[in-house]
């Protein structure tokens, strides 16, 4: 068997164990298993086996993944998200729209303490849509506007999927951060004109005139401890008082605190926090620890490196190669989650970016990589048919039909490609933060 025909056999058994419903951790590391003893044997492989999950586990910085999971947690059940929401609306609430621009300001502001897309969709719904309904929002754009703006849990630092792009291409998690920022607010901005010309284009979806909430101390007081937090994390990690897993530490403990001063976190809720926090690290790190094992039979086919090669000496434009992996990317993430696809490809991919010529140093290009490929996994949880956050979303507004929350999502995902086709061609976009940082 060749190499590229073992390579296809591999992912081939992926996808068949994915289709049959297997956990896709499983799925990469069974058709992982499979590759490897038909190129080195059992013994290999077991061998192999033997200091994986150590080799793996020990890694301190996957210590920042349950970390920034807990801050999130903390977050969700300690009540930020109603105060967040009351002052985002009342800013917002002079526009037409501005309900729904809230909710996107909102997400915004919770993604900068969450780091989970699914984790900010939903708190922020449950606080946001029953008023948008009040309010006489069409579900379609409730819902098309809650599902984008879950996807800034992600974009708008901390973020899980950067954090693990980080450690798969030994970059400075800092300087990643630093470098999703702007693009992070130049969606959220963007959402928040797609929700401007929609409302216009569109009548119907959003009232003519709405009850202005008026922008008091008390809402004002209630985002202190998010503006806290994010200025104790960011402002410690950036000023180098810090790392940012111990930045993680302290953000979760501030947020901790902050629950607890809302006097919403009960002892039941507090428990959920780590329970949940646990499932969800035992579920990242079981899908590295198969990616592991998946990536190790590809190697060993040469086929990655091959692919590499191939790719430089076809001369195509850089940024032709970069189009063609996001496409790909946004293929993919019709059947995988954005942990899995990242796990996956990104050691393949990532050698093949970094033989390209951007006009960039080798970090430049690799954190510009990142932060195009964060662009893309948040594009994936909205675009059907999966859409992760849509669904989400659609469960909690049982009286919406999934079909109308797709329709509300359009004009996001037409803000998502344009935002990705200004920083595909402006690289400086994203780089523009790190040069002021040490």
């Amino acid at each position: 068997m060749s190499p590229l025909q073992l390579s296809l056999l591999i992912f081939g058994i992926m996808l068949l164990l994915m289709v049959l419903r297997m956990p896709i951790a499983g799925a990469m590391f069974l058709a992982g298993t499979t590759g490897f003893i038909l190129q080195t044997g059992v013994q290999p492989f077991l061998n192999f086996l033997n200091n994986l999950a150590f080799a793996r586990l020990a890694n301190y910085d996957l210590s920042v993944i349950p970390l920034f999971i807990l801050m999130g947690h903390f977050a969700t059940q300690g009540g930020i998200s109603k105060a967040l929401f009351q002052f985002a609306a009342a800013v917002m609430g002079r526009f037409k729209g501005g309900l729904a621009m809230g909710a996107v300001l909102a997400c915004g502001a919770f993604g900068a303490i969450c780091g989970s897309s699914v984790a900010t969709a939903a708190t922020i719904t449950g606080v946001a849509l029953p008023e948008m309904k009040r309010h006489g929002y069409s579900g379609r754009l409730a819902t098309g506007t809650l599902a984008a703006g879950g996807t800034l849990g992600i974009l708008i630092p901390p973020s899980v999927p950067l954090v693990i792009y980080a450690i798969l291409a030994e970059q400075n998690i800092a300087k990643l951060f630093a470098a999703a920022m702007m693009p992070g607010l130049i969606a959220m901005v963007g959402y928040m004109i797609a929700i401007a010309i929609y409302v216009r284009l569109v009548p119907g979806h959003a009232p003519e005139h709405e009850e202005r909430e008026s922008l008091t101390w008390e809402s004002l007081k209630g985002i202190l401890p998010i503006a806290c937090i994010f200025f104790i994390v960011f402002g410690g990690i950036y000023a180098g008082f810090f790392t940012p897993t111990e930045g993680a530490a302290v953000g979760a403990a501030s947020t901790f605190l902050a629950a607890l001063l809302k006097q919403e976190l009960s002892w039941k809720k507090f428990l959920h926090c780590f329970h949940a926090t646990a499932m969800s690290s035992g579920m990242i790190f079981m899908i590295f620890m198969g990616a592991d094992v998946m990536n190790a039979a590809l190697a060993r086919t040469q086929v990655p490196a091959q692919l590499a090669e191939m790719v430089v000496a076809m001369n195509f434009a850089p940024l032709m190669v970069v189009a063609g992996i996001l496409l790909l990317y946004v293929v993919l993430g019709a059947v995988m989650d954005e942990l899995s696809m990242l796990l996956l490809t990104i050691p393949i991919f990532f050698p093949i970016i970094m033989k390209l010529d951007f006009g960039m140093t080798p970090e430049y290009t690799a954190i510009w990589f990142g932060i195009m490929v964060l662009m893309t996994v948040g594009f994936g949880m909205l675009a059907p048919p999966v859409g992760l956050n849509v669904y989400v979303v659609n469960g909690m507004a049982k009286d919406v039909p999934l079909s109308e929350s797709y329709r509300g999502i359009m004009p996001f995902l037409i803000s998502d490609t344009l935002r990705t086709l200004l920083l595909l061609f402006f690289p400086g976009i994203s780089l523009f933060l790190i040069k002021y940082l040490a």
